[in-house]
């Protein structure tokens, strides 16, 4: 694995309020190359701030420091955490995108879903409307909506949730970026359509060479869809393994979340309490 896509070196994330500072994320490091990165924890574990950090969409009374958050894409290498405004706003969209929890309150509601999508192309790519409008219906179809070119003139209320989904992927990969941060992407939808956005995510990621960086609660989802998975505990890193070896994970919080789990073919009676070492947050 060649780690040239995006390295976070000692991240943290703070939020000064009246009361104290509360550190959401607390000096965590990682690389990551052309892969499916997965990020597990607790709500509050820091998972979702972590992927807010790096595109530097973390608001006050927040604030974001690191010895580099360093993203090597197709225009070259950034230190996302020194780069202007101007430039973020370039690579937000253009060369990373984000797919967030729930579409409805991502899409605008005024506007079409399709002059949506198209617009987003035609920011990164500097391109004519009829360009756009035939890139955005295209990627409609990439996405598996049928009738695409109906779904185009349609607003965010008319559609149903899983495609909903399905339109934000579609703007999101429409500029064709280098990394996908997907943040639950899939915990507002029922089991079938969850698993019918994960596919398009995969083939499209797949597809494009692309990295992909997973954020959810979902053990068993994480396990069967990356290549890698970080366990975040207190806004720290407090495990790292092969996802295909995160059945056989070490560390007592880790261990302590898969014994949470329930399963269909063998019921474990009482599910086990999960007990939480101070330790941990300084490990």
């Amino acid at each position: 694995m060649s780690f040239d896509l995006l390295s976070v070196e000692n991240l943290r994330v703070r939020f000064h309020l009246d009361k104290g500072t509360v550190e959401a994320v607390r000096g965590i490091s990682f690389r990551m190359g052309r892969e499916k990165l997965g990020i597990v924890g607790e709500s509050g574990s820091g998972k979702s701030m972590t992927g807010r950090a790096i595109l530097r969409l973390v608001q006050k009374p927040g604030s974001v420091t690191a010895d580099a958050i360093r993203f090597n894409g197709r225009s070259g290498s950034r230190d996302l955490l020194t780069a202007s405004p101007a430039e973020m706003q370039a690579i937000r969209g253009g060369q990373i995108s984000m797919v967030m929890q729930d579409p409805k309150f991502s899409l605008n509601p005024v506007m079409t879903v399709g002059k949506q999508i198209a617009e987003a192309y035609r920011i990164h790519r500097k391109v004519g409307r009829t360009e756009a409008r035939e890139r955005a219906i295209a990627m409609l179809k990439a996405v598996r909506i049928r009738d695409p070119e109906a779904v185009f003139n349609r607003y965010p209320h008319e559609v149903s949730g899983g495609m909903g989904q399905r339109i934000m992927i579609a703007m999101m990969l429409i500029p064709d970026p280098d990394l996908l941060i997907a943040d639950e992407p899939t915990s507002a939808l029922d089991v079938t359509v969850q698993t019918q956005v994960l596919a398009i995510i995969d083939d499209l990621v797949t597809e494009r060479g692309m990295g992909l960086i997973l954020i959810s609660h979902d053990l068993n989802l994480v396990a069967s869809f990356c290549d890698r998975v970080l366990v975040m505990y207190g806004g720290r890193i407090v495990e790292e393994c092969r996802a295909k070896d995160l059945h056989a994970a070490t560390h007592p919080y880790t261990r302590g979340l898969l014994a949470a789990l329930p399963t269909i073919d063998a019921p474990p009676g009482d599910l086990q309490v999960l007990t939480r070492d101070p330790a941990w947050m300084h490990a």
